[in-house]
């Protein structure tokens, strides 16, 4: 059934979207002359690689500096690239990764190899389903270039304030996946946009009729600083990147 309403929608998506991608696609190409596509290399369901298909919100090869997560003041970022991240253009053309099966449209969003290759054996348990383009953490943590900027070190600092909740928040969906939640969080995803106050509210909501635990219920409210945590399944916090 899920795959069923992913193609779908997916298919759905991409048709009503088309206008709005191809705009985009115009004036990020308008701005610097090269491709408008960045073509991501991804770890997906079973640990196989797969491209994931985005526009490009940043400079041509901005990956080559070794820097896997971006701050919202990185300076390989476009002009047109900061409305692409700002409303979450860039996450559209993921439709066509959802359609090929490559990804889910609900799901614990991919990372890179860099990433996945530091998982811990509890987080190895991501990789058992297909990707997503959002899930419970892409709303708690839509504003993770917010979070990042501040870091001289976005890696590091991704890796000891992102990454143990949203591990810990992939994983509470995986054990808790049904149609229904899946529905619930594509509406949260798009109320976000307009009202990321209020689509949290109803995220912790889910949360705490799942029973989630109650640190991870707290930390998704978002009500104060994050602080450095251990990964799921390890009891240190991560000193390196």
């Amino acid at each position: 059934m899920k795959r069923i309403v992913d193609l779908l929608v997916s298919i759905l998506g991409l048709l009503i979207l088309f206008p709005v991608i191809m705009i985009f696609v115009f004036l990020i190409y308008l701005e610097d002359r090269h491709n408008p596509f960045y073509i991501a290399k991804r770890i997906g369901k079973g640990g196989l690689n797969f491209k994931m298909i985005k526009l490009r919100s940043m400079v041509i090869n901005a990956d080559k500096n070794g820097v896997d997560s971006t701050s919202i003041n990185d300076s390989r970022i476009t002009k047109i690239g900061q409305k692409v991240r700002k409303y979450k253009l860039d996450e559209f053309t993921q439709l066509w990764n959802v359609f090929l099966g490559e990804m889910s449209l609900v799901g614990p969003r991919p990372n890179v190899q860099r990433d996945t290759d530091l998982y811990t054996d509890n987080e190895k348990k991501l990789l058992l389903v297909r990707p997503g383009i959002t899930d419970f953490s892409s709303i708690i943590f839509s504003d993770e270039g917010d979070i990042l900027k501040e870091h001289k070190n976005p890696d590091l600092a991704y890796h000891q304030l992102i990454r143990p909740w949203k591990s810990r928040l992939g994983l509470i969906y995986i054990d808790n996946q049904t149609i229904m939640i899946d529905l619930k969080l594509i509406f949260y995803t798009i109320l976000a946009i307009f009202s990321k106050k209020n689509a949290i509210k109803l995220v912790v909501y889910e949360l705490i009729k799942i029973g989630a635990d109650p640190i991870v219920v707290a930390v998704s409210k978002r009500n104060e600083s994050l602080y450095p945590y251990p990964p799921p399944g390890q009891d240190e916090i991560v000193m390196s990147r």
